[in-house]
């Protein structure tokens, strides 16, 4: 489960789960980035084996890792998000990785916007 997360997460630069799960899956995200930033053919091997889905090693190793070789670490963060999930009142998070100033990367879901419909004015 947690290869899977790590691998959408590297795919979609952002995820939403719930906070126990993002607290399990960020360890792992951050070792990949750091075997990403050495950039060695065993490092690739290595990340190929546990997330087990090539494109996701790809970006990773080429845009992924690149951005963070002047950073030491930290490269994930971890943000409540305002409500639980409707169904079973879970507690929701959005891992996401960082841009290059430090920042969570910007939101790009499609189910935000279509959970707050906007109001027409007359």
């Amino acid at each position: 489960m947690l290869a899977n997360m790590v691998s959408s997460l590297i795919k979609e630069e952002a995820i939403v789960t719930t906070r126990a799960k993002a607290k399990a899956a960020q360890p792992l995200a951050e070792k990949m980035v750091t075997r990403a930033r050495s950039g060695s053919l065993a490092a690739r091997r290595r990340a190929i084996s546990i997330l087990r889905d090539e494109t996701a090693v790809k970006k990773l190793f080429d845009e992924i890792g690149p951005r963070f070789t002047d950073r030491p670490g930290g490269y994930t963060r971890i943000l409540k998000m305002a409500r639980p999930r409707r169904g079973d009142g879970a507690e929701l998070a959005r891992l996401a990785f960082l841009d290059e100033e430090g920042a969570p990367a910007p939101a790009d879901d499609n189910k935000a916007k279509k959970a707050a419909p906007e109001k027409e004015s007359k």
